[in-house]
């Protein structure tokens, strides 16, 4: 389960913002480094420290590789966690914690299986919660739903992020965080 939520992820990264700004590949993300400065649109290292924040579960709110109230929460939670002067700026040395939590790539690709194309599908997901709860299982209701719904992205940023292509066949790679 957590290594699905983990693909979800990077798909999650590469929804969020890519289409919007600089481009966000694996190897940018995964490769960024910090640097001082406020970015003004998406950016690989914002993307990648709340990849690596939610990771630590200090939750980011919306992983979109930009600067939000939600970011500088998780920033100064996980700062005062670890020590450090919690101001909920990342700086050098918080982005040192940060990265020093995980060792793996924040951004992998992930092989569709055979599994995530069969199913189940929901026909209808009711809007109200209550009307949800008498439902026997919550599922998606078509193909791709999973590439971006359970993740706090939107789901056309998670659909632009793999150029257009539909999860319908299995072996198919798609990229995640």
């Amino acid at each position: 389960m957590i290594r699905l939520l983990l693909v979800f992820a990077v798909m999650l990264a590469f929804a969020c913002g890519g289409a919007r700004s600089a481009k966000l590949d694996l190897a940018t993300v995964n490769q960024a480094q910090f640097t001082a400065g406020e970015p003004k649109d998406v950016d690989p290292t914002l993307l990648k420290a709340q990849i690596l924040l939610d990771r630590a579960r200090f939750s980011p709110g919306l992983i979109d590789g930009r600067l939000s109230e939600n970011f500088a929460k998780a920033v100064g939670a996980f700062q005062q966690a670890n020590g450090l002067r919690s101001d909920g700026k990342l700086t050098a040395e918080t982005w040192s914690k940060l990265t020093a939590t995980s060792a793996d790539p924040v951004l992998v690709t992930y092989e569709v299986t055979r599994k995530d194309v069969r199913g189940p599908f929901t026909r209808r997901i009711p809007a109200r919660m209550e009307r949800m709860a008498r439902l026997r299982w919550l599922a998606y209701r078509q193909r791709g739903g999973e590439a971006g719904g359970a993740l706090p992205c939107q789901r056309k940023v998670a659909q632009d992020a793999q150029s257009g292509r539909r999860l319908q066949e299995a072996r198919q790679d798609l990229d995640r965080a």
